[in-house]
């Protein structure tokens, strides 16, 4: 049996990327918790791995040439482990190129347009004193609501993301996906991006790599300690 993969991890939707994509993967793993509204991102031995003091990180023993190698950035984290286990990286350099496409989608465009539309209308009107600024709040959820509609125009085209075939481009897109109603968002007019949700939601391993953690996933807008470490830095 291959050496456990070492997961750094808290349950955000970056988190679950890769919970879910090693679920799906049948790839051992432990996981270290970075409790993040704590600061623990902040300490030298997590920065010696993610320098940009973000999780998710890992540490796969059993790396190229069988070495230890480190990544982080949750992107190049599921590119690293499609390689590595040859699934859900589509079939050909077209496919590839599909997944890719979308994968870049999600890390430069959903992930944090849909993350400074939860910090503009969940957390900052929570924030001491209150920042509840409209045309932030209107910004972020019309650019979220524009690239949903992205989004479900593909899936009118396609079963997954990238074409016919379950990608790391739909395990990076849907733990954002899956928190439409915290964005504001609707998805009476987007009835493929509800059938996809609703498609990936229903795979244990997709239940299992969300549920990891799970009880430790705390209410940012009522969290003091935790607005202080996460957003006045």
């Amino acid at each position: 049996m291959s050496a456990a993969i070492e997961l750094y991890y808290w349950p955000t939707p970056n988190g679950w990327k890769i919970s879910i994509a090693l679920e799906e993967m049948g790839l051992p793993y432990v996981v270290k918790f970075i409790n993040i509204g704590k600061g623990e991102q902040f300490a030298a031995d997590f920065l010696a791995i993610a320098p940009n003091n973000r999780m998710p990180a890992i540490i796969d023993p059993e790396g190229p040439d069988g070495a230890p190698v480190s990544v982080f950035e949750s992107g190049a984290i599921l590119q690293y482990l499609a390689r590595k286990t040859g699934r859900f990286y589509g079939k050909g350099e077209r496919q590839r190129i599909a997944v890719e496409q979308w994968l870049m989608w999600q890390m430069g465009g959903l992930g944090p347009m849909a993350g400074q539309a939860h910090h503009f209308l969940r957390y900052a009107p929570a924030m001491d004193p209150p920042q509840d600024l409209p045309y932030a709040k209107d910004r972020y959820r019309a650019e979220v609501a524009r690239l949903y509609g992205v989004l479900d125009r593909q899936l009118a085209r396609a079963e997954y993301a990238a074409g016919d075939f379950l990608s790391i481009a739909d395990f990076a897109i849907w733990p954002w996906a899956s928190l439409w109603e915290g964005q504001q968002q609707t998805l009476e007019d987007k009835p493929n991006l509800a059938r996809w949700l609703a498609l990936l939601a229903a795979r244990p391993a997709f239940q299992r790599g969300r549920a990891v953690g799970a009880e430790l996933r705390g209410d940012l807008a009522r969290d003091k300690a935790a607005q202080s470490v996460l957003f006045k830095r």
